[in-house]
């Protein structure tokens, strides 16, 4: 199966990859200054997430954005990821380091991460209120963890509005993601690991670790936001990953 996706543009490529909170929509406000910068733009949904259906067999999320790169005959490209976006644009560039330019990773999750008491329990409480059937009060949770103070409230509707939705198709879900084992010490590509000083502990650390982790790789926390930085500011974000493109996957 070939992810549910948008391509528009031309030049270097530019894939966006969500987070689990939210799906291929929360990249709008980046989608066409990326475009007019002069990048083909790739966004996709995971499985089970927007427009993608679920899985009937074991598969990978690295593997399907691979399998998506090879569809649209994409040799190479820069990832954008945000969260468990971020995640599996580390695998995919541990798993084919060569086809990889640059990573913006935007309060990435890491492969192989475990996660801290915290954040256990906010995983153990997630799952109470969806086994009681109070759904909303699990997106609540959602939006009210991952969004920091800068998000105002048509951005919190619109994360309410995704996450709802990756709700009701999930609990269909009878088959989950494999997780790969990866070796990040294969990554050669240059990496931006963004943090946000409001964010959960676990998150702010894997972004500040990554430089230690991976050889071409620089850290910036931002300290105004929270876990999804390109929806609470999404001009600043933009700018941000525009700046780091262009010297890292330049057009021209």
């Amino acid at each position: 199966m070939i992810l549910s996706h948008d391509v528009s543009g031309s030049g270097p490529a530019v894939v966006l990859l969500h987070s689990a909170v939210c799906d291929r929509r929360m990249w709008d406000a980046q989608w066409q200054q990326l475009v007019d910068a002069g990048y083909r733009v790739v966004r996709c949904d995971f499985r089970g997430f927007g427009d993608s259906p679920l899985a009937d067999a074991p598969y990978s999320d690295a593997g399907d954005v691979l399998a998506l790169l090879d569809h649209l005959g994409i040799e190479s490209a820069a990832l954008v990821g945000s969260s468990h976006g971020g995640r599996i644009a580390l695998t995919v560039a541990a798993l084919r380091p060569g086809a990889v330019t640059a990573l913006a990773l935007l309060c990435p999750g890491i492969p192989g991460h475990r996660p801290s008491e915290s954040l256990r329990a906010f995983g153990a409480r997630e799952d109470a209120l969806i086994e009681a059937g109070d759904i909303d009060a699990a997106v609540e949770l959602n939006v009210e963890t991952w969004l920091g103070p800068e998000a105002d409230e048509e951005t919190r509707a619109s994360v309410r509005t995704m996450q709802r939705h990756a709700f009701d198709v999930q609990m269909e879900a009878t088959v989950g993601p494999n997780r790969e084992d990866v070796d990040l010490s294969l990554i050669t590509a240059p990496t931006l690991a963004v943090g946000g000083a409001h964010d959960v502990p676990d998150f702010r650390g894997i972004a500040a670790e990554l430089p230690t982790r991976l050889p071409n790789a620089r850290h910036l926390e931002l300290p105004w936001a929270g876990h999804l930085p390109n929806l609470e500011r999404p001009e600043e974000t933009t700018a941000l990953v525009l700046e780091f493109l262009k010297e890292a996957a330049p057009v021209g």
